[in-house]
C-alpha cells in the first residue's frame, strides 16, 4: 500500500512557483518558524490531511494538458517538503513516468543532502530560499541557523542542479547593504543559478497568525516597494559580478 504524506493544500493553477502553469502542492510541516511566514498553519507536522501519491495524481490528471502546453509542471512547497522527501520523490517519479512533467521543489534548504539525494535526482528545478546570510540575524528571523541551507546550496551547485535563488526583501530586516552584499557574494560562488528572485515582503498572511492566536513578530514593518527592490538588486548583482569576475584558482 502506498505510504501517505501530510498535505496542507494544493493550487491547480500556479504561475509564480516555476516556469509555466503548475500544480502547486503545499506539504505540511516545517522546521523553521520564519517571522514573516504567510503559511504558519503549515508548521505543525501533525496538521493538514493524509493523502497518498495516487490521491495527488488524481488531482493533477485533469489539468495535465495545461501544464504540458505551457511548459509547466508540478511544484512541491510547504511548509518544508524535504521533511517528507521519500513521499515527494515517489510523487515526482510518477509524474515523470505518467506524463513527463517538469518537477520543481521549493525549499529552505534546511535538510541533510543524504536524506534528499533520491528526491533531488527526480527534481528538475530547485527554488531555494536564502532568507538571511548573517548567521545571527538568520537565527533571530527563522529560529534556525543557516549553515545547513548554505551547505545544501553548495551541494546543489556541485551537482549542477538548476536553481532559482529566492530572497524575501524585508525593510529593516533583510535589506541591510552588508547583508545584501553577502548574499550576492555567496550566490556568485554558485555555478547553477538560472534566476535570482528578490521578492517583496508582504502582510497577506498576517490573518493566519491571528487565527492561530500567535503574535506577529514583524508587526509595524512596512512592505517592500519597487524602489527597495531596485536598490537591493543593484547591490546583490554588483556583488555577484565582482565574485564571478575573479580569476579561477588553479
Amino acid at each position: 500500500m502506498d505510504k501517505q504524506g501530510r498535505i496542507h493544500s494544493a493550487d491547480t493553477f500556479g504561475t509564480v512557483d516555476g516556469p509555466g502553469i503548475r500544480f502547486v502542492l503545499f506539504m505540511q510541516g516545517c522546521a523553521m518558524q520564519c517571522g514573516y511566514c504567510h503559511n504558519p498553519d503549515t508548521w505543525n507536522t501533525q496538521g493538514g490531511m493524509a493523502a497518498s501519491v495516487d490521491d495527488i495524481l488524481a488531482e493533477i490528471e485533469p489539468y495535465v494538458p495545461y501544464y504540458r502546453r505551457s511548459g509547466g509542471g508540478i511544484t512541491v512547497t510547504g511548509g518544508e517538503p524535504t521533511l517528507q522527501a521519500p513521499f515527494v520523490a515517489r510523487l515526482f517519479a510518477e509524474c515523470k513516468r505518467r506524463w513527463g512533467l517538469h518537477t520543481a521543489l521549493d525549499s529552505s534548504g534546511f535538510c541533510d543532502p543524504n536524506h534528499v539525494d533520491e528526491l533531488i535526482a527526480l527534481t528538475d528545478l530547485v527554488l531555494l530560499d536564502l532568507k538571511q546570510l548573517n548567521p545571527e540575524r538568520h537565527l533571530a528571523l527563522t529560529g534556525r541557523p543557516n549553515d545547513r541551507t548554505l551547505a545544501f546550496a553548495r551541494w546543489l551547485s556541485e551537482r549542477g542542479k538548476p536553481v532559482w535563488i529566492r530572497h524575501v526583501l524585508i525593510p529593516g530586516v533583510t535589506d541591510d547593504p552588508s547583508d545584501l552584499t553577502a548574499l550576492g557574494k555567496f550566490v556568485g560562488t554558485l555555478r547553477n543559478v538560472a534566476k535570482l528572485e528578490l521578492l517583496p515582503y508582504h502582510r497577506m498572511g498576517v490573518y493566519k497568525w491571528e487565527q492561530l492566536g500567535k503574535a506577529y513578530p514583524l508587526e509595524g514593518i512596512r512592505t517592500a516597494d519597487d524602489k527597495d527592490l531596485q536598490r537591493a538588486r543593484r547591490l546583490v548583482e554588483a556583488a555577484m559580478t565582482a565574485v564571478q569576475a575573479q580569476p579561477v584558482q588553479a
